[in-house]
């Protein structure tokens, strides 16, 4: 039996780089994008080559496996392993030289591929192998599984891209690998050359035949590569620490061909036909991945055929000829960039939505890249699906129709016996009806444990039997990844899910997408790892706290297999009471934007709130949950005692701040927000009402509008009221508002008399995790909004995070309640509220460029679709920024918090301010986003109500305004 310690020590004495052997670093690479789990001994991140061959020095002595591993986003499970897990992602990530001349480039293992394609970009070069995962996986890993992506048709698969490799053996040989026999260890030359006709013989010709050790490439005739023979073995022959990589030219404009067809089937037949037209891509893609909207002709699949060509117009004409040349029911011609960027989008988040089929049943991989030659690929496939209905599984194929490669997942019941019986029996059918049509099992991802079982269906038992005898000539005591290619592990063993427990968990949420069950919605992350991208591109949120710290453990993948374990309980042990799991979340700001980021929707704030309940469940909590978390008790009672500038008073003296700040678990680094003198209800009980005949509406007057920022509730009470529109505020709908207008007024009024309270979302509540204050918060806000619910009058939520809240978080925390849903129903932001009910209302024209941040709940939550038509309309220019403000409610004022807060905002606010011109106006719908913006800015950000009642008020000769971009 290892000892843990002693190799722990061992392995801190010998190598520079970081060992864990705590449950958090073990925990976090159980896992990969497989359905595979296997828990290691502890992970080294290694420096440079030398940490390396200490590693596999220290562990060869005691016996005990190494496994590489890059992005973890592989999807047989060769990421995982019982020994040493090597992470090369920390700090072997270097792109050591670029040389556009002889168009190479020198890369460490843990280099991700966007980092090498923008460094060639300049030169007009690229790497041509682009997985859909090419924001996080990386250039080791895509070597170790020989990767290819939708451009393999034009570029090949990464050994096509292979010039050198340096690999360290299992016994401390360091190698460099290239043609000619270059660096091959000792006895491989022999053994090749004693098997030169099965090597000719023995291996099926297709573009995407990734399966086994490629010992072909070892043949005189094709130059005795063994670098090349080197890609695709996963790890299991030696370890990569540097490698000399080809680049292609990029082309300097590019269409794309959109062809529609009735089905799958049809569009895979056709696919091969292209191929003489020599496109860059001809990737087929299915309804049922295509997202409601995306503007594709009408069909039931699509090939999205890219060209290229040193001009729009060359690769425009391409596209043309491919669209004349295909049989498609519809076709669609895209040259603008943006436009093309949406379209793949879909394609590349397939292998998160594929995970969940139309009616939310999970989907697993499994099966995900048999290849077969392009040319049988729609006799394949009509095969397949009828493979699928004789076992009562369901998938939908998409992938890289071109190379007769096809993506799916499948509705596998992994959870019960049965069920995983079933996965036995249709794999292995599966893997014959591959073969019969001259396949490989994998077509781009490699065996790892999904496939290597069934290899001698694919080569027979005398080429699998070569494959091991070449395993032994580089590491001839198996340390390297066992288990994989050669004497696999069962493809039904070490199943990730056999470990979760069989009964759902008592939890607060309705978790209603998963049935009530929170192992299904932790069960959500397959480890595509979408949120370990280094950059938000575009209008991006998730992941910040990851882009910050670029520690896995802040990723939301990171923090997704921390609560599997702690559901599991074998790594992690103390359930609920877990501090891996809170230290972990404790970064989390919440901000959602993996709602609608991650491509399988795993929500974590939701499952962090849940948690931090579950948590502090009668223990005493953080000072911050009770100064922060019960944000509007503090703020209501300031209200009734009228102590708001004796508040600002004593907030604006250093030493009382500093104690206040320390009892409140508030960090030094930020200033208290100043109370208003007057409330927004307060404001609105003494001021006149407006008369009108128009269509009533009651904005919310959440905390923040309430207390700390009422002049945005007054701002869009102006320009509600100028769009011709009746306001009213709850629960004074009808005694302030005026009459409903319908006949039910009178009934209101009596509902309304005799109640007392303040309406409120409960957000602060809900981010502390303190649920059942929270579920007791929105009963009582239920209760006073019974009138407007019956009424059907529209609810106006100007925060954006309070406007979430009510639209996600209380149906889902009272699910029971129909109110809940109905309450959901009616919010609306500002703008929402503009184009439903004042549609011919035109704004006050500002004619101004602005900058600022789409608020991360509106994006996540919300959508901003009528923001920006509404900004339009007034004559308000330039794109907000995406990503996070970093200040997040309570998690930016948190002691402990604020670099991470300050990192956050640098990475798209603060840059977007600085270098916008002046007079650009900033826009800023959350109180946060202003509040961050202000302390770190020294910039005044405005509510777009703030801006357009400023407009009306110049238009009728009012102040001229300020708030402009410092």
């Amino acid at each position: 039996m290892t000892d843990l310690a002693g190799l722990g020590d061992a392995l801190r004495k010998a190598v520079r780089g970081e060992v864990g052997f705590d449950a958090t670093a073990r925990a976090l690479v159980t896992m990969d994008a497989s359905n595979y789990r296997r828990v290691p001994l502890g992970v080294v991140a290694p420096r440079d080559a030398d940490d390396v061959a200490a590693v596999l020095e220290v562990c060869r002595a005691r016996g005990v496996p190494v496994v590489a591993r890059g992005g973890g986003t592989s999807i047989a499970g060769q990421a995982t392993g019982t020994g040493v897990v090597l992470d090369f992602t920390r700090h072997m990530t270097g792109l050591l030289e670029l040389d556009p001349g002889s168009r190479t480039a020198v890369v460490q293992p843990g280099l991700v591929l966007d980092r090498l394609q923008e460094a060639a970009a300049p030169h007009g070069l690229r790497f041509g192998p682009d997985p859909s995962t090419h924001s996080r996986c990386t250039l080791g890993g895509m070597i170790g599984n020989n990767a290819c992506g939708s451009h393999s048709v034009a570029w090949g698969t990464t050994a096509d891209s292979v010039r050198e490799l340096s690999v360290t053996t299992a016994r401390g040989r360091r190698l460099r690998l290239g043609p000619g026999w270059a660096g091959a260890p000792d006895g491989l030359r022999e053994l090749a050359e004693a098997e030169l006709a099965r090597l000719r013989t023995g291996f099926p010709e297709l573009p995407r035949r990734i399966s086994g050790y490629a010992l072909d490439a070892l043949l005189p005739e094709k130059g005795a590569d063994v670098a090349r023979s080197f890609c695709g073995s996963e790890g299991t022959l030696g370890i990569l620490t540097e490698a000399v990589v080809r680049l292609v030219e990029n082309p300097r404009a590019r269409a794309l061909a959109v062809l529609a067809y009735a089905d799958e089937g049809a569009a895979a037949e056709a696919a091969a036909g292209l191929l003489p037209l020599r496109p860059l891509t001809v990737e087929g893609m299915a309804a049922d991945l295509v997202p409601a909207g995306a503007g594709l002709p009408g069909g039931g699949a699509w090939l999205f055929v890219e060209t290229g060509g040193e001009t729009a117009a060359e690769a425009r004409a391409r596209a043309g000829k491919i669209v004349r040349a295909a049989d498609a029911v519809g076709a669609l011609v895209v040259t603008d960039a943006a436009a093309q960027r949406a379209l793949w989008r879909i394609r590349e988040d397939a292998s998160g939505t594929a995970t969940r089929m139309p009616d939310g049943t999970e989907a697993w991989p499994g099966w995900e890249d048999c290849a077969v030659p392009p040319a049988r690929l729609g006799g394949y496939l009509r095969d397949f699906r009828a493979l699928l209905a004789a076992h009562g599984l369901r998938g939908t194929p998409y992938g890289h129709f071109g190379d007769g490669c096809v993506h799916v997942r499948i509705d596998f019941d992994l959870l019960t016996a049965t069920g995983v019986g079933r996965f036995r029996r249709f794999s292995e059918e599966l893997a014959d009806l591959v073969v019969s049509h001259g396949g490989s099992l994998s077509g781009e991802h490699g065996d790892g444990q999904a496939r290597a079982e069934l290899l001698p269906r694919m080569y027979g038992e005398e080429t699998v039997a070569l494959f091991e005898r070449a395993k032994a000539v580089w590491d001839p005591d198996d340390l390297l990844n066992p288990g994989m290619l050669v004497r696999p592990a069962r493809l039904d063993e070490n199943l990730r899910f056999s470990v979760l427990p069989r009964r759902p968990v008592d939890v607060a949420f309705g978790y209603p997408a998963d049935g009530g069950d929170f192992g299904a919605a932790v069960r959500r992350c397959v480890g595509v790892a979408k949120c370990r991208t280094a950059t938000a591109a575009g209008p991006a949120v998730m992941c910040p706290s990851f882009r910050a710290t670029g520690e896995e453990e802040h990723s939301t993948r990171g923090r997704a297999r921390l609560l599997h374990e702690m559901l599991a309980g074998e790594v992690v042990t103390d359930g609920w009471r877990s501090t891996e799991v809170l230290d972990s979340l404790d970064l989390c700001l919440s901000c959602k934007g993996c709602r609608s980021d991650c491509p399988v929707g795993v929500d974590m704030a939701t499952y962090k709130a849940e948690f931090l309940h579950h948590h502090y469940a009668g223990r005493r909590r953080p000072a911050a949950h009770h100064s922060m978390g019960r944000l509007p008790q503090w703020l209501r009672w300031a209200a009734r005692t009228r102590s708001a500038p004796l508040f600002n008073a004593l907030a604006s003296v250093r030493p009382l701040a500093r104690v206040v700040k320390r009892l409140g678990g508030i960090t030094p680094e930020r200033e208290i927000p100043r109370l208003a003198r007057e409330t927004f209800s307060g404001w609105w009980r003494r001021r006149r009402p407006a008369r009108g005949a128009g269509e009533l509406v009651t904005v919310w007057p959440d905390t923040f509008t309430e207390h700390l920022a009422p002049s945005v509730g007054r701002a869009a009470v102006r320009v509600l009221e100028a769009a011709g529109l009746r306001v009213a505020l709850p629960p004074t709908l009808v005694r302030r508002g005026g009459a409903i207008g319908d006949g039910r007024s009178r009934s209101a009024t009596a509902l309304l008399r005799g109640r007392r309270g303040r309406v409120c979302c409960g957000l602060t509540y809900v981010s502390t995790g303190q649920l059942d204050r929270a579920r007791a918060v929105l009963r009582r806000t239920l209760d006073l909004m019974e009138p407007v619910l019956r009424a059907g009058v529209p609810v106006v939520v100007l925060e954006p995070s309070c406007a979430a809240a009510l639209r996600s978080d209380l149906p889902e925390l009272l699910p029971d309640d129909p109110r809940a849903a109905r309450l959901s129903s009616a919010v609306l932001t500002f703008a929402e509220t503009l184009e439903r009910h004042a549609p011919h209302w035109s704004p006050p024209t500002v004619d101004r460029p602005v900058t600022g941040q789409t608020h991360c709940h509106q994006h996540a939550v919300l959508g901003d679709g009528a923001d920006r038509r509404l900004r339009e309309s007034a004559g308000l220019t330039g794109e907000l920024s995406g990503g996070c403000c970093g200040l997040a409610g309570n998690f930016g004022f948190e002691r402990g918090h604020f670099e991470v807060s300050r990192a956050c905002a640098e990475e798209q606010l603060l840059p977007a301010v600085r270098e916008a011109p002046e007079g650009t106006l900033v826009l800023a719908d959350g109180f946060s986003c202003r509040t961050q913006l202000e302390h770190l800015a020294g910039a005044r950000g405005r509510h777009l109500a703030e801006v357009l009642a400023e407009a009306l008020d110049q238009r009728a000769g009012g102040a001229e305004g300020t708030g402009e971009a410092k």
